[in-house]
């Protein structure tokens, strides 16, 4: 991964350049949805949320790489998306529905954020409509990504669905171990291993 300057002051500027690319805001608007942030560390290993938990807090990533998987009543894990910098994180659908998460986020290196209460972001859309907006915004992404990733599980083959992952996700396979694609993929790291060595002989 390209390495990133991680001073408070430059992260905070990373921050309000990919807000304003979602949707335009204002000084003020920033000003005041900025304050609600502060800087949060996670080592790997790490979690941002367990299944179990209701989420109160929606994260900002600045540097590093997380996974979402869901675990069955075996123990057997699944991995459904992978967050890289610069991206939004927390459980959604938890948020919203204020009902306990069913999905965990972990990080698989060690990331930095920045974290905020949900509710107090909430409490700003009524003064700061262009708040709101951008929060539409993202979710409206969300929905697309979710959407985006049903149809190719249901639809593509693992070839495929490699080749888009490694659109998706450039240069995450020199940073995870290979099981954690795998389980992105819904294949055994066996048949992965198959995918990459008939690719690599076209």
């Amino acid at each position: 991964m390209q390495k990133t300057d991680a001073s408070p002051d430059r992260l905070m500027d990373n921050f309000k350049s990919f807000l304003k690319e979602l949707s335009p805001i204002s000084t003020e608007s920033w000003n005041r949805f900025s304050r609600l942030f502060s800087p949060k560390i996670l080592k790997k290993g790490d979690y941002y949320i367990k299944e179990g938990q209701i989420a109160n807090e929606i994260g900002f990533l600045q540097t590093g790489v997380l996974r979402v998987f869901y675990r069955n009543n075996e123990g057997v894990e699944y991995n459904k998306h992978f967050f890289l910098p610069y991206c939004f994180i927390g459980g959604y659908a938890s948020l919203i529905s204020k009902k306990s998460s069913l999905i965990n986020q972990q990080a698989l290196t060690d990331c930095n954020l920045f974290v905020a209460n949900f509710k107090d972001i909430q409490d700003l859309y009524h003064t700061f409509p262009d708040i709101e907006r951008m929060a539409s915004v993202v979710a409206e992404q969300l929905f697309i990504q979710k959407e985006k990733r049903e149809i190719e599980l249901v639809l593509l083959d693992a070839e495929k669905r490699y080749h888009i992952f490694q659109k998706d996700f450039p240069l995450l396979e020199q940073q995870i171990p290979q099981y954690h694609i795998a389980s992105y993929l819904g294949v055994s790291p066996t048949q992965l291993s198959r995918i990459r060595r008939k690719i690599l002989s076209k």
